[in-house]
């Protein structure tokens, strides 16, 4: 058997805003630095939930702040307020794309396109590996009780469906 040289151009990094995201995001942002690939960050959002914690674990708290009364403003000119609108969330992860490019995480590390979508989290990110030609997908885990397994998680599912290589990142602890 011989080994393949493994030509990874495209990487998926998918994040659910948890406190984990950063820890995962390392690991797409060394892949995508040591095979110098285009790296891409995806969010799902199935319903519109509560993320507000979730979004203002991933910048500085001025960054936060500024962002809120933007999207305050941006509201109030809005007709409908329960629109599903996703500016607020493209907005904080292209900001912390431009954090982790800029080095303020540690180590220096940039990504290519942001981009969040609305629908089932699996689907769209076995759609997006597709649309985007993408070679590896990396996504943190942190399912590990019986029901995790029973029910199955995002990460399981991409695991099982995906038709290309699966990166799952453990909690870091």
């Amino acid at each position: 058997m011989k080994i393949r040289n493994m030509d990874i151009k495209t990487i998926l990094y998918t994040t659910d805003l948890s406190d984990t995201a950063l820890h995962a995001f390392s690991y797409a942002a060394s892949f995508a630095d040591a095979y110098n690939s285009r790296l891409i960050i995806l969010h799902v959002i199935e319903d519109y939930p509560a993320i507000e914690p979730s979004l203002k674990n991933l910048l500085h708290e001025e960054q936060w702040k500024a962002i809120k009364e933007k999207h305050i403003r941006d509201t109030r000119e809005t007709l409908s307020g329960k629109s599903r609108d996703n500016r607020i969330v493209q907005e904080v992860l292209t900001r912390f794309s431009e954090n982790a490019k800029a080095g303020r995480y540690g180590k220096t590390a940039a990504s290519d396109e942001v981009m969040v979508l609305f629908g089932n989290p699996v689907e769209k990110i076995i759609e997006t590996s597709k649309e985007k030609n993408c070679d590896l997908i990396v996504m943190g885990t942190h399912g590990h009780g019986l029901l995790q397994n029973l029910l199955g998680t995002t990460t399981h599912k991409v695991l099982s469906e995906s038709k290309i290589p699966v990166v799952a990142v453990p909690i870091d602890q």
